[in-house]
């Protein structure tokens, strides 16, 4: 295979970390010529109606240097990653491109380094009118492997992370007096004739923006949804390594599975914990307001709860979470992989879908008596469906593929609350000593019926599902 075509990395940093950056050894071990330092001003600019900034765009003009139009968030149908949050844009600037949105105000030191990459570090400030945000950027370009070996041996140390938005959409926010607009989220969308390794680096590059996004929220314990939503991206991107094992593999892709699988495990008991208080913590709270053995059963779940957070947050601002971020970058944009083929995505993805289809029918059309064991398989290879079903749809229109995928996720949120009773059931089990006999005795025995009556409507809901026509099965 060729060597990747050369790339831009951009990571943002502490500005109290920045002046010892360009001293760390892996940048002094690379080092290949002296460090040029300048003052330099930047201003962002928008449309006096604003339709720029709303089509995700921004003019960047340098003092004394020729203005740029950007997408200040990469486009729906670019192969992005968190290290690349602004993206050139076909055109030349707008005339009328004059609301200014904010201003840098700083230095950039230029520094040239082995195997032919550059690095370019920004510090300094964004203005606009009083309000002002300290800045401190690192971008490196050149080769693509050298940028990835380069950016990953800084991030083992330092606190190096891919930027949430681009300097573009933060002065815009600055401007707007509003929170930055996220690059990606939810699902990746695949073009149709997009090939297989193509499509491979889109939903790793969509995924990790994802991830990103949302890990200072899950770091933070602010909000269940940070978690909740790391943990979909990650079994989302986990599901389609798997998925496209038979065009596309390598150690890399097992490497980093392997990885997001530790992460898994991490995300799981906070997220268990969260559903629980949320759910059947607050239903016994509700049902018997002031039961001190509640009370106590609740204060101990929430122990559980700050513990597991905990342990999550360490390793979120941790060296291997950011190195994790970085490789995923790096997959996208080295391609360290065998490709068996790169026909058309949406023939690998009506094999796929259609094996992974024959996988969950052969339990049959009674699901409710399945044993337990049984019954948490199928519920796991329906959610694995579900992912790749969402992932491919796309592909053969939105609207062919909407009554599929509704009556699978009736499915799955069916299978998935009577999971949820037998989650709640194993964390209440070993709070006996701490939240009381009685209580835990009495919220087991609430997730024993809550269970039945799940597993009774996603008995209806597999009924329905069955009599679906398969979308990629359509003429």
């Amino acid at each position: 295979m060729p060597p990747a075509p050369p790339i831009t990395w951009e990571a943002a940093l502490d500005p109290a970390v920045a002046p010892r950056l360009l001293r760390h050894p892996a940048i002094a071990a690379r080092r290949a010529g002296p460090t040029r330092s300048a003052p330099l001003v930047l201003e962002w600019r928008n449309t006096p109606d604003g339709a720029l900034a709303e089509a995700g765009l921004a003019v960047e003009e340098p003092r004394g240097g020729p203005p740029l139009l950007l997408h200040a968030i990469p486009p729906a149908a670019a192969i992005a990653c968190p290290a690349t949050p602004a993206w050139p844009a076909e055109g030349d600037p707008p005339t009328g491109a004059t609301a200014v949105l904010a201003t840098f105000l700083g230095r950039r030191a230029t520094l040239a380094l082995a195997e032919g990459v550059e690095a370019r570090l920004l510090r300094g400030a964004l203005r606009r009118g009083d309000d002002e945000r300290p800045v401190a950027r690192l971008a490196l370009t050149g080769p693509a492997e050298a940028v990835a070996a380069t950016m990953r041996d800084l991030a083992g140390t330092l606190p190096l992370l891919p930027p949430l938005a681009s300097l573009a959409e933060e002065a815009r926010a600055l401007g707007a007096g509003t929170g930055v607009r996220a690059p990606r989220l939810g699902a990746p969308l695949l073009d149709p004739g997009m090939g297989v390794e193509d499509a491979l680096r889109h939903v790793i590059g969509h995924l990790a923006c994802v991830l990103a996004w949302h890990a200072p929220v899950a770091q933070a314990g602010r909000h269940p949804a940070g978690v909740h939503q790391m943990r979909v991206a990650l079994r989302r991107l986990r599901s389609a390594l798997r998925a496209f094992r038979p065009a596309v593999d390598g150690p890399a892709l097992r490497e980093a599975d392997r990885r997001l699988k530790a992460l898994a495990a991490l995300l799981g008991p906070a997220r268990d914990w969260d559903v629980f208080l949320g759910g059947l913590g607050a239903e016994l709270a509700g049902a018997l307001p002031g039961e001190a053995r509640v009370t106590a059963l609740l204060e101990a779940a929430r122990a559980r709860r700050d513990q597991a957070y905990a342990n999550l947050a360490d390793h979120l601002r941790g060296p291997a979470f950011r190195l994790l971020l970085w490789d995923l970058c790096a997959l996208v944009a080295c391609r360290p992989w065998q490709l068996e083929r790169d026909d058309p995505v949406e023939e690998v993805a009506a094999g796929l879908l259609a094996r992974r289809w024959r996988k969950i029918t052969a339990a049959g059309e009674d699901i409710a008596a399945l044993p337990d064991a049984d019954f948490h398989a199928l519920r796991l290879e329906a959610k694995r469906m579900r992912y790749l079903a969402e992932l491919f749809a796309p592909l053969w229109g939105r609207k062919r593929g909407r009554r599929f995928l509704e009556r699978l996720a009736a499915v799955q949120e069916q299978m998935g609350l009577a999971n949820d009773a037998a989650v709640a059931r194993a964390l209440v089990a070993p709070l006996g000593t701490e939240g009381g006999s009685w209580a835990t005795g009495l919220a087991e025995g609430w997730v024993l019926a809550r269970s039945r009556r799940a597993r009774s409507r996603a008995a209806k809901a597999w009924e329905e599902l069955l009599k679906a026509d398969p979308f990629w099965n359509q003429g």
